[in-house]
């Protein structure tokens, strides 16, 4: 029987479901095992040192699958520990096989969504203070102006099921004025954490309606599908049943309740004791 050699897509917690909902819509036919670290999210307030140390475990964890291949679907664990695990790590630990972030798909392609020239950024603190995306972006659009707001509040309401909460407006209100403040002709807005995209019309509510909104889950999807096409001796190892594994570090009860919402579908996770 043929062993199962699937597409890790990892996250601190729920977020990564949005972006494995649009890998999985274009890429039907792969397999895929999901891991959410839910028992240590959220990541975004954690040290570097922390989040590279529980990202890595995590990786090891994917390799023990099988997995040939892992998505780091979490803006916070690319943009900290993806780096040096590509470098440090994956040449001692499995040197065929690729660790893949996602911040620099998006940085390929953010310029050209924007008319003006003013990018803004929405993220976790742990995300803007990497400055990963402000480096990332000029590498491609040098021309181009970003400028960061962190909103350490929203991955916990979200987490927490809070998005349609009233009380919710007042954080989602407050962090778009403090990145309007800095530039009030930015017209182009990342949502750059996989979570933010429940709080999308929230979000739109009180943006102004000339900046356009920007979330990830077809950006990495298509890119995805493009590095897959290009790397043919890594596609060849990837199983293709269309089969699908949830795991969490987590209750799996609190879990499958919670994912729905990222989802969009039932999930039946399996507790991860110990990565």
């Amino acid at each position: 029987m043929q062993a199962n050699h699937p597409i890790g897509i990892f996250d601190s917690g729920y977020g990564g479901l949005t972006i494995l909902r649009q890998i999985r819509s274009m890429l039907p036919d792969y397999d895929y095992i999901y891991l959410g670290d839910n028992a240590r999210a959220p990541y975004g307030s954690r040290s570097f040192e922390t989040i590279y140390e529980y990202t890595l475990e995590a990786v090891k964890w994917f390799f023990k699958q099988g997995c040939p291949l892992v998505i780091l679907a979490c803006n916070t664990a690319s943009a900290k520990a993806l780096r040096t695990i590509q470098q440090k790590d994956l040449p001692g630990l499995a040197p065929d096989n690729r660790v893949l972030g996602i911040v620099r798909p998006t940085s390929e392609v953010i310029g050209d969504m924007s008319e003006g020239g003013n990018i803004g950024i929405l993220a976790t603190q742990g995300t803007v203070e990497s400055e990963s995306y402000l480096l990332e972006i000029e590498k491609f659009f040098p021309e181009v102006s970003v400028f960061q707001q962190a909103c350490p509040i929203w991955v916990p309401l979200v987490e927490y099921g809070e998005q349609d909460n009233p009380g919710t407006d007042y954080f989602v209100r407050k962090y778009i004025d403090l990145l309007l403040k800095k530039e009030p002709r930015i017209d182009t807005v990342l949502l750059a954490c996989t979570h933010y995209p429940l709080l999308l019309e929230k979000i739109k509510e009180y943006m102004p309606v000339d900046i356009q909104v920007i979330t990830q889950g077809q950006i990495v999807a298509d890119s995805l599908a493009d590095y897959l096409l290009r790397h043919s001796e890594l596609t060849e190892r990837i199983t293709r049943e269309g089969q699908m594994d949830f795991y969490t570090t987590e209750r799996a009860t609190t879990f499958n309740r919670q994912a729905e919402r990222f989802f969009g579908t039932e999930v039946g996770a399996t507790q991860v004791h110990k990565l």
